[in-house]
């Protein structure tokens, strides 16, 4: 039995304003849907982003009022297809905003909202450091979804390093794990593809992760290679390091013969940690 999805990596810049932002995103939508794309997917911070020194500061507003959200919206509603808006900064209740991606369906609704967990805050370098809290209010809660492709799991960038969130998400039914990025260049390089095909396989699903590319305004840079990886680990499609649509055409049916294959989901058990003191080795 197949259940084929025709999936798309929307792959863009880190742009500094919502129209530039809504411009390209929806450039590279439209050559999606004329290839035959049923789901768009786009990457995190896909409505703008700046960085103020060490500090992560994208244009924002409130979630009723976001310019990039509501034109993606009326994309996805007018050519039926169903939408990932890997994230938006939408101005929350205090100082911070919220980095939040979005379900969005073929009527234009949205079906889910997740607000990234796990922030950004590491120092790569002595000139290249990130403090993704300074302005950003962490979410806590993961999130499934029912599409009517199958089940869905949210994640956004960093998240992609914290397994058992995914083990969570995989836990509560999802064939599709989503991880919409901005991946910085260097821990791109040596980590993206190896921990994007270790969640794959650790769960037995597909992993959808599209991630923007190229120079961030104000400092930094986003590595691209958005990728799509079956539950096997092998890896679909891959953007490279340019501005572009990747697509793949996947089956969800796979992710049932490789948890029937290796159910490891099924063998989860709890269990404790013990830490043993050392032995002495002192004379008698």
């Amino acid at each position: 039995m197949s259940r084929p999805v025709t999936v798309a990596n929307l792959q863009t810049r880190p742009q500094p304003d919502f129209e530039t932002a809504l411009t390209e995103a929806i450039s590279l939508a439209v050559r999606a849907v004329a290839d035959g794309a049923d789901l768009l997917c786009l990457p995190e911070y896909c409505g703008g982003l700046k960085t103020d020194g060490a500090a992560f500061a994208p244009p924002h507003s409130p979630e009723a009022e976001h310019p990039v959200l509501e034109g993606l919206r009326n994309f996805a509603s007018a050519n039926s297809v169903d939408m990932l808006v890997g994230s938006i900064a939408v101005t929350g209740q205090g100082a911070k905003f919220n980095n939040r991606g979005f379900y969005v369906d073929k009527s234009g609704e949205i079906l889910s909202r997740y607000d990234k967990i796990f922030l950004f805050d590491v120092n790569l370098s002595q000139t290249e450091v990130y403090r993704e809290s300074d302005r950003v209010e962490p979410g806590n809660q993961a999130i499934v979804a029912d599409t009517r492709f199958g089940r869905i799991g949210h994640s956004i960038c960093y998240d992609l390093r914290f397994a058992q969130l995914y083990r969570d998400l995989a836990q509560g039914g999802a064939e599709m794990l989503f991880c919409p990025a901005a991946f910085a260049v260097p821990t791109g390089q040596a980590h993206w593809h190896v921990l994007n095909r270790a969640r794959a396989i650790e769960n037995g699903a597909f992993m959808i992760s599209p991630c923007a590319v190229g120079a961030v305004s104000g400092g930094g840079a986003s590595y691209g290679h958005s990728v799509i990886v079956d539950p096997w680990g092998e890896i679909l499609s891959d953007g490279g390091d340019a501005t572009g649509v990747t697509m793949a055409q996947i089956d969800l049916y796979l992710v049932a013969a490789t948890r029937k294959r290796i159910a490891s989901l099924q063998h989860d058990r709890p269990y404790g940690l013990r830490q043993v003191e050392p032995v002495s080795t002192a004379a008698e």
